[in-house]
């Protein structure tokens, strides 16, 4: 207490003794205290080491080789592991004499059984470093298999985030990861989160944790000429609604409460001046290029443009985080019944795609949150090239939304939550399933009700 008294005294006597010129004459009202804020007060960024540029994934072999791996778990879907992305990957491993065994059944839009099965594998072979060659479900389910085969007693459910898991925060050592990103949508090489269905919910749900951040994120556009043009579209729907959920999440100062211990808070913290920065970049790159990239897979300026987006905008997420969109998004693809998107891209069974599941609620979700910053709102669609000079901020929920309907409608998304499948009787349904993602919900600037929930899901059932 003595030291604290004399820090005090020294305080007052600086303020008291200090110029009082107009520069330096305020004096202020110093005060400390024990007690921890209600509400946050502080927001960090923390990010995977990203490098971009083309042709960079032959470099993986001498990252490995500088990491020191020895046995490397290389993970891939059936359909990359025909692609150059892959060849190149592990051409490179051979030509650096790094040992390998490649997994190569991850799940399109990962269960907790394909997780499971891959974490199996990832037990069975002792790697000590991964490697993930895909799109988000691939570098979701490495990092799944590094998280569980680094912590081998581990019931599945002790990292999920509650209220289903236990919400276990990871203090293990993690095995080094590298992710090379095929798609451009999901981000996950800069996130610490894992997404997956859980079968016996038919909800999505997931892990969530600094800790399972890749080591070293690889960006290379090569891979984006690979992308077939549905899985453009959707895909750019998750960047469009990661920069617009982020760039309109609650305020870090306004989220609470305050963590009792600084390694306690958590990856998702609310909007921030720095993932604003990232949402921006992401909205007008949106701009120019969605449309390009979509209609013309040959035009690698456009496609490399959005997926270096796509990683930005990851960056933005990993620190702001999303809400209401992914919120509703999780229990629209989770209970998807018979929905395919056209000519089986994503495969014969029934999907949502993600980028689909999150836009479908997009224009309801931002004419709803519009009211907690309009002029945010306004910038957002300004942003994405609306011209918003003569508008009031009364119109700012509409002016969003009408934005984002005419991006669904050029890229001739789906007409509604009908289209998918359901109908107003499995509104209950869908809120119930919505309900248990209160980490993000919790990130929407405005509160909602079981009421405002359902409210949106009716609001999504027809768009245009």
């Amino acid at each position: 207490m003595g030291n604290r008294k004399r820090v005090i005294d020294l305080i007052r006597t600086i303020n008291v003794a200090s110029c009082q010129c107009p520069a330096h004459g305020y004096r202020g009202n110093t005060q400390l205290s024990n007690a921890t804020p209600q509400k946050d007060y502080a927001f960090e960024i923390k990010n995977s080491c990203l490098r971009y540029g083309i042709g960079v994934t032959r470099e993986v072999g001498q990252d490995l080789v500088n990491m020191n791996a020895k046995n490397v778990c290389v993970m891939t879907d059936t359909n990359v592991v025909k692609l150059p992305a892959f060849k190149t990957t592990v051409d490179s491993l051979t030509k650096n004499g790094v040992t390998y065994k490649v997994f190569d059944r991850v799940r399109v839009e990962p269960t907790d059984s394909s997780l499971k099965e891959a974490i199996t594998f990832a037990r069975a072979n002792d790697f000590d470093s991964f490697v993930a060659v895909g799109g988000g479900s691939v570098m979701d389910t490495l990092k799944a298999a590094n998280l569980y085969s680094s912590d081998r007693d581990a019931d599945f459910l002790d990292y999920v985030n509650a209220p289903i898991g236990k919400g276990k925060p990871v203090k293990l050592k993690m095995k080094p990861m590298i992710a090379l990103p095929t798609t451009s949508g999901t981000g996950s090489e800069a996130t610490g989160a894992i997404i997956f269905d859980l079968e016996e919910l038919r909800a999505k749900t997931g892990i969530s944790h600094d800790a399972l951040r890749p080591t070293l994120a690889i960006v290379d556009p090569l891979h984006t000429l690979t992308m077939p043009e549905m899985v453009t579209k959707y895909s750019g729907f998750d960047i469009f609604c990661h920069a617009l959920e982020s760039f309109t999440a609650i305020p870090y100062n306004e989220r609470g409460p305050a963590p009792s211990n600084p390694a306690l808070r958590p990856s998702y913290q609310g909007s921030n001046p720095i993932s604003d920065v990232w949402a921006r970049f992401c909205l007008d790159t949106i701009k120019k290029y969605f449309s390009r990239a979509v209609y013309n897979s040959d035009d690698f300026e456009a496609r490399s443009k959005m997926h270096l987006a796509s990683s930005m905008a990851g960056v933005g997420i990993g620190s702001a985080g999303v809400h209401l969109c992914h919120g509703l998004a999780y229990s629209i693809a989770g209970k998807v019944r018979d929905f395919k998107p056209a000519n089986d891209v994503y495969g014969a069974s029934p999907i949502v795609p993600h980028g689909l599941s999150v836009v479908m609620t997009a224009p309801a979700v931002f004419r709803f949150t519009a009211p907690s910053d309009p002029d945010k709102h306004l910038e957002a669609a300004s942003l994405l090239g609306t011209d918003i000079t003569r508008v009031k901020q009364a119109d700012a929920g509409k002016v969003l939304a009408d934005t984002i309907i005419k991006y669904m409608a050029m890229m001739k998304i789906e007409n509604g939550l009908k289209v998918l499948g359901y109908n107003t009787g499995d509104i209950p349904n869908l809120v119930k399933g919505a309900l248990p993602q209160q980490r993000l919900l919790g990130l929407s600037p405005i509160r909602q009700s079981e009421e405002d929930i359902s409210k949106l899901f009716e609001d999504s059932l027809t768009i245009y």
